[in-house]
Order: C-alpha cells, then structure tokens, then sequence
C-alpha cells in the first residue's frame, strides 16, 4: 500500500515491487530498472529509529519515495549519463540524496532538511558557499545529471532557486 501511494506522488507509471531482506538490519536500498520497477530493500531502511525492529510508515515512505525519484530521475532521460548507483562517488550520492529529499518535501513527504544538510557539508565542506549550493541544490524541481553536477561543483548555477 505504501508503494503504491509514494509511487502515485512521485510520478511513477509503472509497476513497483518491493522485495525485502529481513535477515539484515541496515538500510541499503537498491533498485531495478525495466517494465517494472523492483526495489531491494534491507530491512533497516525501513525501521522506525525509536523502535528498532518495527516498521515506521515515515520511513517507509521517505526511503520509497528517495528511490523512486531516483528511478524517475533515470526512466525521463535527465539522468542517462549518471553513473550506477554503486558508481557514484560520496559527493554525488549526498547531491543526489539532496535534490531528492528537496522534492520529497515540497511533495509533503516528512523530511528532515538538517540531516541531509549535514551529509552534504561532510562530503562539500563547512563553507557558505557549499550552503548556498545545497539551497539550490534542495529548491530545484527539474535539473538533469549535467545540471546538478554544476550545481554541485560551483562552476555555474544554472538553475536558479525559486
């Protein structure tokens, strides 16, 4: 039920299955693409954090929701040229993770801004600077893999915060 709905949100026509690994309780996600989606889920990402080994619908959400924007992000064309998921390095997965928390949030999603703040100033730094690109990077709703490497890279800022 909770796919369906965060599929519904984020945009997503086709199929989603959800197959989880209860034997392990970290977080990784990993995701599948083709005529359906399939989205591999350890257990722990879907935990509540106040209540080890119980389902919190929150994080179900939030964790569905990251990966299907990941998906949709992928499927529309924007992002043909990002690398696989284990590809990307620590700084383009916190600019990634960044840009889809920003949308989760504007979707209504409950997203804590503070901890993917802190993610992208560990892997960009403790400056002004590296702040205002997370700003752009969280307030932007349509960039490509180009797009957000520029972003995240401070060459340019093609994509102004609205």
């Amino acid at each position: 039920r909770i796919a369906d709905d965060v599929a519904r949100l984020v945009g997503i026509d086709r199929p989603v299955m959800v197959e989880i690994d209860e034997t392990t309780p970290l977080s990784r996600v990993r995701i599948d693409l083709g005529d359906s989606i399939v989205l591999h889920v350890e257990s722990g990402a879907f935990e509540d954090t106040k209540r080890p080994r119980h389902q919190s619908e929150a994080a179900t959400a939030a964790s569905l929701a990251r990966c299907l924007l990941k998906a949709r992000d992928r499927l529309d064309g924007g992002f043909g040229e990002a690398p696989a998921d284990d590809d990307l390095t620590l700084q383009q997965a916190a600019a990634w993770d960044t840009y889809c928390a920003g949308r989760m949030a504007r979707l209504g999603l409950t997203v804590n801004q503070q901890r993917f703040r802190y993610n992208y100033r560990n892997r960009f730094g403790f400056t002004d600077e590296v702040d205002a690109r997370f700003e752009r990077v969280w307030s932007a709703d349509a960039l490509t893999w180009g797009e957000l490497q520029s972003l995240t890279s401070g060459e340019s800022t093609p994509v102004e915060a609205p």
